[in-house]
């Protein structure tokens, strides 16, 4: 079965991500993928990594509805509302979208609720011509289903690969720590500095633990991303370290102590995912997206996003390396038993086929 996967991305995030590491498993399930990247200098390197996949750049998204129709499937993945409707009606059935979108954001509940009418009102209403709907997470799901009453919803899992992002060998953390300059208990913020990813909580929470050191990974040339170093430097905090853009984060999460995420918007995180894969415990907020991850006790630690609890979970796995690193074990046998890339593949090539129709 032949399939064309379609984005309109500006730049590499969690769903561009995803694109790279399923497509070149669903081989091995019988359907051959092509992906339509719009052409920008921001997904060159991120195009370095697709080799062996059928890449085809566009310019002009007019001109593919004319370029998909040698396929039995198109899925359209795209960051922006209009992408769908411009889209969507023009391409030949049957056709897919695949939301990766956080759908929900768990602001002061006016300002929730505004969100909610405008992804109702743009992007969800867009999702109603399509053939068939899927999203990342059993939650996103019923969200979807129950909240912006769409039909045809189905969720699937995200994976990470295990072989990728897996625990440090016998002395490769130590060589790793030394390499970073990771002396303390140290804990890895990474993500898109967004109001949503919750980093100004993070820089706050390290004001609260002075005894552990803070790592952020990401856009920090950004808005936000500025945002939060003025924050450092305005209370002068020597255990917070901004790295920027980075493209070892398998050695990152192998030479830290710890992944804080204080989001308050998720739909499945591929970088919890990426962290549990790598042996890390997880602090996080007690969303259901994250929650359906991260099992509070067991794999981390789920608190509200307040900069002092944060701090707290912090120490108190910092405190207790014997627990952090249960926590951690726990964390990565979730993933082998349950959140492979593999097994990601498996269930995103059930879920196409099933959207095309039996000769």
């Amino acid at each position: 079965m032949r399939v064309a996967f379609v984005t309109d991305a500006p730049r590499v995030a969690g769903s561009e991500v995803w694109l790279r590491d399923l497509l070149p498993h669903l081989a091995a399930h019988g359907l051959t993928p092509t992906l339509f990247l719009p052409r920008r200098d921001t997904l060159t390197k991120f195009a370095e990594g697709l080799a062996g996949l059928d890449l085809r750049w566009y310019d002009d998204p007019a001109a593919l509805p004319d370029l998909t129709r040698p396929y039995d499937l198109r899925v359209l993945q795209a960051w922006e509302g209009s992408t769908y409707r411009q889209l969507l009606p023009a391409l030949a059935a049957p056709t897919v979208v695949v939301s990766h979108d956080q759908l929900d954001y768990h602001y002061p509940a006016p300002i929730r609720a505004l969100y909610r009418e405008i992804y109702r009102h743009t992007k969800a209403a867009a999702f109603a011509s399509a053939s068939g709907i899927i999203t990342v997470s059993g939650w996103g799901a019923a969200f979807l289903r129950d909240q912006m009453h769409l039909f045809g919803v189905q969720g699937m899992t995200n994976g990470a690969d295990p072989d990728k992002f897996r625990p440090a060998a016998a002395g490769e953390r130590e060589e790793l720590r030394v390499q970073y300059g990771f002396s303390r208990f140290t804990v890895l913020v990474p993500g898109r500095f967004t109001l949503e990813k919750n980093q100004l909580a993070a820089v706050w929470a390290a004001k609260y633990a002075p005894d552990l050191d803070f790592v952020f990974v990401g856009d920090m040339d950004s808005g936000f991303g500025k945002i939060a170093q003025g924050l450092q430097k305005q209370f002068r905090l020597g255990n917070v370290r901004f790295l920027g853009r980075r493209w070892d984060m398998p050695e990152l999460y192998r030479a830290a102590d710890a992944l804080l995420q204080p989001t308050l918007a998720e739909n499945q995180s591929l970088v919890t995912l990426e962290a549990m894969s790598s042996g890390l415990p997880v602090v996080t907020t007690s969303i259901p997206a994250q929650t359906e991850l991260v099992r509070d006790g067991v794999d981390g630690l789920c608190v509200p996003p307040q900069p002092e609890l944060l701090a707290r979970a912090l120490c108190a796995l910092a405190r207790h390396p014997e627990k952090a690193a249960e926590m951690g074990r726990n964390a990565r046998q979730r993933v082998l038993e349950r959140h492979t890339v593999e097994g990601s593949a498996a269930q995103l090539a059930g879920l196409l086929r099933a959207t095309v129709p039996k000769p």
